[in-house]
């Protein structure tokens, strides 16, 4: 599991997706959202701009596969 540091205590879902690389773009990060392919701490999430801190773990089911990364 990769983890992606932030500089605040705090970051949107969708630049999230963006930093971590588990998204190309803000398109890619929302239709990735509206697909139901996020999850957030194990529950599906769909909500671009939810909060994240330290530890939450997201989870991105791509065509190449699970990919995960935890918010450092």
């Amino acid at each position: 599991m990769t983890q992606v540091p932030i500089s605040d205590d705090s970051i949107r879902l969708g630049q999230f997706l963006k930093l971590a690389d588990l998204a190309d773009s803000g398109a890619h990060a929302r239709a990735l959202l509206e697909d139901g392919a996020v999850t957030v701490n194990g529950e599906d999430e769909s909500r671009r701009g939810r909060q994240l801190v330290k530890g939450d773990v997201v989870e991105v089911d791509l065509p190449t596969g699970y990919k995960e990364a935890t918010v450092g």
